[in-house]
């Protein structure tokens, strides 16, 4: 994408896929704490699953940039089944509060 600024051509794509990456960690570093309180690790599935199906559907897009973004979203995901059994020796030593309902 680019945009004429006062005569100049500017490049815009790279800042999209940069403000983009920064969302998608940021959205699935609550998902796996939050889903970790509630589903326990055995998240880690849907993490799988969610990945996998935002990477094979990347191949799918004709915009470079809505499949670059959404191949993002799923390697942050696959990066994500680590996290989310991290989480739960996190909880463990006391760094994230357990959910109550769990023994």
């Amino acid at each position: 994408m680019e945009f004429e600024v006062f005569g100049h051509m500017l490049n815009v794509s790279g800042m999209i896929a940069g403000a983009a990456c920064f969302l998608i960690i940021m959205i699935s570093r609550w998902t796996c704490i939050v889903g970790e309180y509630h589903f326990t690790k055995k998240l880690w599935i849907a993490f799988l699953f969610f990945g996998l199906i935002c990477i094979a559907s990347a191949f799918f897009m004709i915009n470079i940039m809505f499949s670059s973004i959404v191949a993002m979203l799923g390697f942050t995901y696959l990066w994500g089944i680590n996290e989310v059994i991290e989480q739960e020796e996190r909880v463990k030593k006391g760094w994230f509060p357990m959910n109550p309902k769990r023994k």
